[in-house]
């Protein structure tokens, strides 16, 4: 069986339940939900969903670079909205992070609510640890 590797961002919002930031298995890292969370403050940033998606897409990066990885190796991600009429700026800005050649696959799902009453939540898998 192959082992498995917690993931710690010092520069992400350490998680606020009984769970990882991320998780290596082999060459896979699962990375576990984030919000637009501050790093320092552990608050939620101001500016409505344009603001926390850059900052959900932020924290997702120093997790992806705490497993020395990068955008480029994220295969599949799932969006959790709380409004499903937030779907083109949250996509127009989520664009802006993955190659356009080689997206990775997803899922965008609305939601009735999320921790700490944020607007969107991104989870994901990425590949080449």
């Amino acid at each position: 069986m192959t082992s498995k590797q917690v993931i710690a961002a010092a520069d992400a919002p350490a998680a606020i339940g009984p769970y990882s930031q991320a998780v290596k298995v082999g060459d896979w890292l699962f990375f576990s939900g984030q919000l637009a969370l501050d790093c320092a403050s552990g608050e939620l940033v101001p500016g409505g969903i344009a603001a926390q998606t850059e900052q959900v897409l932020h924290n997702i990066g120093a997790v992806l670079n705490a497993a020395g990885l990068g955008f480029d190796a994220v295969v599949k991600t799932t969006i959790y909205l709380v409004d499903m009429e937030d779907f083109g700026v949250v996509n127009e800005i989520y664009g802006r992070f993955f190659d356009t050649d080689t997206p990775p696959a997803r899922a965008t799902v609305q939601v009735a609510a999320l921790p700490k009453k944020a607007l969107l939540e991104i989870e994901g898998v990425a590949l080449g640890c």
